[in-house]
């Protein structure tokens, strides 16, 4: 886990600077301020604790994040299966209208992870805007913000439904067509990777230029909110249309690996637990 806070400050990090044209490294020392900032020059043990802020918020927000998404598309996928199935096979065809509820499923799924927003709201703010804490506590920022920390809520659904569409769309379209498997829970632990690597890939390409807009929505300062259209005409005025995809390579190496991993290991383990169970 401490990787994972350390990859993802790292991360949050190069987003936001990246996201403002502020990044140009030239030198060893350049970077050494990059990573480090105000602690590049301090004492190691002191530079290495620098780079896990937000540690607990962001444990505790991928750890629930994961057991939800993962564990419950199964549910929403049966269910649709069950009522509305034939209406998929109608519309799509039969292997298509599979692979494509698998992906409606996750798009319904990933829309309700809007649940969990305080807790990635109070991780990136952690992580890349410190100075919003004001030497408050979790409990004291709760009791100030209220719902002011779900700002951002429909720019991260807006986010999660395509990226979870596309995330378990993937997977399933591999399965479908690459391994042609009738029925996607019997896929070896070898397909299930690369599915994995399909559907990671697309769901980062996908909401690439969402999650900036709801990172820049998130990482300001609590007494100064910005809207997400006043974001996104800002970005298209002073950077381009471009501005929606920076961060985008830094993303598929750190964020990548660490999304193929545990959603190959979800769908590895899962149906393995059903026949158990």
């Amino acid at each position: 886990m401490s990787n994972q806070g350390k990859v993802g400050h790292l991360w949050a990090f190069i987003q936001e600077a990246s996201a403002k044209g502020a990044v140009q490294v030239t030198s060893a020392s350049v970077l050494n301020k990059v990573i480090f900032k105000d602690k590049a020059n301090a004492a190691v043990t002191r530079k290495l604790t620098s780079l896990f802020p937000g540690l607990g918020y962001a444990a505790g927000y991928k750890v629930l994040q994961r057991i939800y998404k993962y564990g419950g598309q199964p549910f929403v996928r049966d269910y649709l299966a069950l009522h509305h199935g034939d209406k998929f096979d109608r519309t799509f065809g039969k292997g298509t209208g599979k692979a494509m509820m698998s992906a409606t499923a996750g798009s319904i799924i990933g829309i309700g992870e809007i649940v969990l927003l305080p807790l990635d709201v109070l991780k990136i703010k952690r992580q890349t805007n410190p100075e919003a804490f004001r030497g408050r506590g979790v409990f004291k920022i709760v009791a100030d913000e209220g719902m002011g920390l779900y700002r951002g809520a429909g720019w991260t659904a807006a986010r999660n439904a395509p990226g979870s569409f596309a995330l378990f769309g993937g997977s399933a379209f591999a399965k479908e067509y690459l391994y042609k498997l009738t029925d996607y829970n019997t896929a070896s632990w070898a397909q299930n990777f690369v599915a994995s690597i399909a559907g990671a890939s697309a769901s980062l390409l996908v909401s690439a230029p969402l999650d900036v807009i709801k990172t820049r929505i998130q990482n300001r300062n609590f007494d100064s909110p910005e809207s997400g259209f006043k974001i996104v005409g800002k970005m298209m005025k002073d950077e381009g249309f471009s501005s929606f995809f920076k961060g985008l390579t830094p993303k598929l190496l750190m964020t990548g690996p660490k999304l193929v991993f545990s959603f190959w290991l979800a769908q590895t383990l899962i149906p393995a637990f059903n026949k158990v169970l």
